[in-house]
C-alpha cells in the first residue's frame, strides 16, 4: 500500500510539473507556418517561420543584400513537391529541399533549392548541395505585408514581406 501511494505521489508530481511547464512555454516570436497548393498536377508544400516587420528596416539591414538567407526565420524554409517541376526553365526533381534566397540590392534576386532541407537558418548552407538556382525579380507591393507569407498560384509561388514580393515561376 505504501509503495502504491509513493507511485501515485510521484505520478501526480510529474503531471503537475508537465502542466506547469506547458503553461509557461511561450509561443515563438516568428511562428511556424505551412502552405500547400497545386501547380499543374504537383502538390507543393512550403514550411517556414513567419517573422514580422515590427517597424524594422528589413531589406539590406535585418536581411542583408548579397548573402544567402533562409527565406523566413528560425529553421530553413523547406519546399516539397510530389512531382518533378520546371522552375523557370530548369528541372526540379520531386522531393524536399531547403529553400533559400540571395536578396539583391536592385530588383534581381537568386532563388536556391538545396538538397539539404533540414538546416537551422543558413549557417551551414553548402552551395555544393544546390539542386537548382534561378534569378528572379523582386517587385514592390502596393501595401505593406507585416508578417512574411508564401502564396502558391497555378503559375508558381511568391514570398511576400514588407513591401516586396519575390515570385518564382513554376511549370
Amino acid at each position: 500500500m505504501k509503495k502504491m501511494k509513493s507511485t501515485l505521489l510521484f505520478l501526480a508530481t510529474v503531471l503537475i510539473s508537465l502542466s506547469a511547464w506547458s503553461q509557461n512555454a511561450k509561443p515563438r516570436v516568428s511562428p511556424a507556418q505551412s502552405v500547400t497548393g497545386k501547380i499543374n498536377d504537383a502538390t507543393i508544400t512550403i514550411n517556414y517561420s513567419s517573422p514580422s516587420v515590427k517597424g524594422r528596416k528589413i531589406w539590406g539591414k535585418l536581411v542583408p543584400y548579397n548573402t544567402v538567407w533562409r527565406a523566413g526565420a528560425n529553421e530553413a524554409t523547406t519546399f516539397e513537391t510530389d512531382k518533378d517541376l520546371k522552375i523557370g526553365s530548369q528541372l526540379l526533381p520531386a522531393g524536399k529541399y531547403g529553400f533559400f534566397l540571395i536578396p539583391g540590392k536592385k530588383a534581381t534576386w537568386t532563388t536556391i533549392f538545396n538538397k539539404e532541407p533540414h538546416q537551422w537558418g543558413a549557417f551551414k548552407y553548402d552551395p555544393t548541395k544546390d539542386q537548382l538556382r534561378l534569378n528572379v525579380n523582386a517587385t514592390r507591393l502596393e501595401n505593406r505585408q507585416e508578417a512574411l507569407i508564401y502564396k502558391i498560384t497555378p503559375q508558381g509561388f511568391a514570398l511576400e514581406w514588407d513591401r516586396l514580393s519575390i515570385f518564382i515561376p513554376v511549370m
